[in-house]
């Protein structure tokens, strides 16, 4: 693999002109494209053969609800002591709703006093208004929700108390803000240090942010021809920008090296790309596996959302392979600072300094592998302890509205007034003859399960094939007591005869994609990790290095999940990262955060023991070797680390509710496992190790050599088999 990288690398010198060329009409034509073809994303979950999925559907087919546009609720309370009923507020009401009808968009606005369908509580003091938008759920523009919210705050100056609350006044996600921007900085400040040369970094972030443009925009493309989450595209702008510019990275750093030790320009960007190349083809390759393995879990838009950020990895990766060398190129002994360049071109092999072999870093890693046993009992304890509260982690679909907005004042409102379940209200759908009746006879057994506040009458369709029946928890919709009780309609409707009998509702739908999730986990966990470990073992021919990167990683997963449920359900230091509400984490994160992290952090795994490897396969002893290559791995994997760390926090403190616990999970995530997993635990663990760490069974030499190192490179030809590791039998 390294030679064939290293004359993709020595290609894209020679023709840089041509190359950034194909890159920038990339680039442009995928922006037109994005502009002419791409749609809508979707804000809605759902898993097609569930049962609550099927309600829906059947429901819009049998009562025609399945093309209704987006909604809002406006819910008004009458000041104290007084009644709405009263002609004086009754005629103010009528005249509010009046109002909400004229609004831009609005189809229709109901009357809660409506004798027909009245949505007035029993104190008659809280009522409710539906206004229903010709626009689709989604796709109400923030002209038509401002309009809404300036109406709401007029009927406030009368005295009452008005707010307004659903799908109808939720903002769109957006891609790109001034706290993503102040990540991006921090990245640009972290690459100049690094590089001790602001346009070396700035071309760095430069190349990035051309792989992850060309694949947000082929995203927004696909939006044209298929449904897409709208949280697909910031999640593929997030990884795309942190692992471009980490690849970019490490191709810039060995370049750097390869000019200090005399190479020519050519034959340095040849061998950057030939060896450092080589890891970052491996590394993205575990992180592409990782995301397209979320297939397994048999949810369409959770899949899609994971092939979309693959393939925007994998424009990272081919960026790093052609474009960066191809700057590189231009670039020169330009990449070095002005003091070196000229110590650059006179230096050979012989007499240039090696590198990380003074330091700080040096001295960590002396110090780590020299207490390895003390250094491994604290990181597993450190993070042992901050994975407690992943045990008891709450997930929900339900999104929580930040507090002190009107549409969580609204949701108050709604409570007070109608009881805490009427948020989250539970749909029963019973189709075949005479289906009314058999949702009567329903009805009474129903009310007298635990937790049910109220069960309204049945509703028929035209010909009583279908009727719906709603029944009002008692408790609210994320409450556990309000998913048991899904479970026990669900129990006590299977045993009704000669009718089919459908739970469905926000709350059943979010029991219907947990309960996917929790399924689908131990297959895709098995499918990821399997697949990568043997990715490593082929990467380093040794069985023991991959497990410790595993084992490593599973304490990197507990720790970054425990640290968000603190934070986003315990609500510990919520103020710091902006944090509006408490509660439940949204289902998708676990799975979502364990697929990506497993990925980034084999990509350290392999950045670091690389380099060890390389020094052990060149005859350095086992302790030495582990030092050796840290010293040359570590400042990088330290930097990058902390690139890919700014790009993550800086999607939390304004990230939409999807987003921002994912990204703060994955922030926590890298900090867990670049400073702690792989600067203390990987290193303490091989040097316990020793000689075996590279110890590979005789039955698995035929495995084909990856070469992530280069040697090929500096042999001239294909690497041999590895040979028997000297005190490999040694116990």
């Amino acid at each position: 693999m390294a030679v064939l990288l290293s004359r993709i690398g020595a290609f894209s010198h020679r023709h840089r002109l041509s190359v950034v060329a194909v890159w920038l009409v990339l680039l442009v034509g995928g922006g037109v494209g994005a502009v002419t073809l791409g749609g809508e994303t979707s804000s809605s979950f759902s898993i097609p053969g569930q049962e609550s999925t099927i309600a829906l559907d059947r429901i819009g087919e049998e009562f025609g609800a399945g093309g209704e546009g987006a909604s809002a609720r406006v819910v008004v309370q009458a000041p104290d002591g007084q009644t709405l009923t009263t002609p004086e507020n009754a005629g103010a009401l009528g005249q509010l709703v009046a109002e909400l009808a004229e609004l831009p968009g609005v189809v229709s606005a109901t009357n809660p006093l409506d004798p027909a369908a009245p949505s007035v509580n029993a104190q008659q003091t809280t009522a409710y208004s539906t206004v229903t938008y010709d626009a689709a759920p989604g796709e109400v523009t923030p002209e038509q929700q401002e309009a809404l919210l300036d109406a709401v705050a007029e009927a406030r100056d009368g005295g009452w108390t008005v707010e307004a609350a659903g799908e109808a006044t939720q903002e769109a996600p957006h891609v790109g803000g001034p706290t993503e921007a102040i990540g991006v900085v921090v990245a640009l400040v972290v690459l100049a240090v690094t590089y001790g040369a602001l346009a070396v970094a700035g071309l760095n972030l430069l190349t990035a942010l051309v792989g992850v443009g060309i694949g947000v925009l082929g995203v927004t493309i696909a939006t044209g021809f298929i449904e897409l989450s709208s949280t697909t595209p910031t999640l593929a702008a997030m990884l795309g920008l942190a692992v471009g510019i980490d690849y970019a990275l490490f191709i810039v750093t060995r370049y750097r090296q390869e000019l200090r030790h005399g190479s020519d320009v050519g034959t340095a960007i040849a061998t950057a790309v030939g060896t450092a190349g080589s890891a970052v083809v491996t590394a993205g390759l575990t992180v592409v596996i990782a995301l397209a393995g979320l297939f397994v879990v048999g949810i369409p838009f959770l899949t899609q959302m994971g092939v979309a950020a693959a393939l925007t990895i994998v424009v990272a990766v081919l960026v790093a392979l052609t474009l960066v060398p191809a700057v590189l190129g231009f670039l020169g002994h330009r990449a070095l600072p002005r003091k070196h360049r000229a110590e650059a071109r006179s230096a050979t092999a012989a007499t240039a300094a090696p590198a990380g072999g003074r330091g700080f870093l040096a001295g960590w890693a002396t110090t780590v592998t020299h207490r390895r046993v003390l250094s491994l009992l604290l990181t597993v304890v450190v993070l042992g302890v901050i994975a407690i509260p992943f045990f008891s982690m709450q997930t929900t679909l339900v999104q929580t509205p930040p507090e002190d907005s009107t549409q969580a004042r609204a949701q108050e409102l709604l409570s007070d007034g109608f009881g805490p379940g009427f948020n989250g209200p539970i749909t029963i759908l019973f189709e075949g003859e005479g289906a009314s009746g058999a949702a009567g006879q329903a009805a009474g057994p129903i009310g007298d399960l635990g937790d049910v506040a109220l069960v309204t009458p049945p509703v028929p369709n035209a010909d009583d094939t279908a009727a719906l029946l709603t029944v009002i928890p008692g408790s609210g919709p994320t409450d556990p007591a309000t998913e048991q009780l899904v479970a026990d309609l669900r129990g006590q409707l299977a045993g009704v005869d000669g009718i089919d009998a459908y739970v469905t509702g926000q709350t059943a739908v979010s029991v219907d994609v947990a309960q996917s999730l929790d399924e689908a986990l131990p297959v895709y966990l098995a499918l990821v990790v399997g697949l990568a470990l043997v990715l490593l073992v082929l990467v380093f021919r040794s069985l023991l290095v991959p497990l410790v990167g595993v084992l490593g990683f599973l304490l990197t997963i507990g720790a970054a999940l425990g640290a968000t449920v603190a934070v986003f359900q315990w609500g510990w230091l919520a103020d710091a990262v902006n944090l509006d509400s408490t509660g439940p984490l949204i289902s998708l994160t676990p799975i979502l955060v364990i697929g990506i992290l497993f990925g980034l952090a084999m990509d350290y795994q392999i950045f670091l023991v690389s380099r060890m490897h390389e020094a052990h396969s060149h005859g350095t002893r086992p302790l030495q070797s582990i030092r050796t290559g840290f010293g040359h791995a570590a400042p990088v994997v330290v930097a990058a680390a902390l690139i890919m760390f700014s790009v993550f926090a800086g999607f939390v403190p304004a990230g939409e509710a999807t987003i921002k616990s994912i990204a703060f999970a994955l922030a926590a995530g890298i900090l867990f496992d670049a400073f702690v997993v792989r600067m203390v635990l990987v290193p303490a663990a091989l040097a316990l190790l020793g000689e075996r760490a590279w110890w590979l069974p005789r039955w698995l030499r035929w495995l084909p050599v990856l070469d992530v190192e280069g040697a090929a490179l500096e042999k001239g030809a294909t690497p041999a088999r590895d040979r028997e590791p000297v005190g490999a039998t040694r116990a």
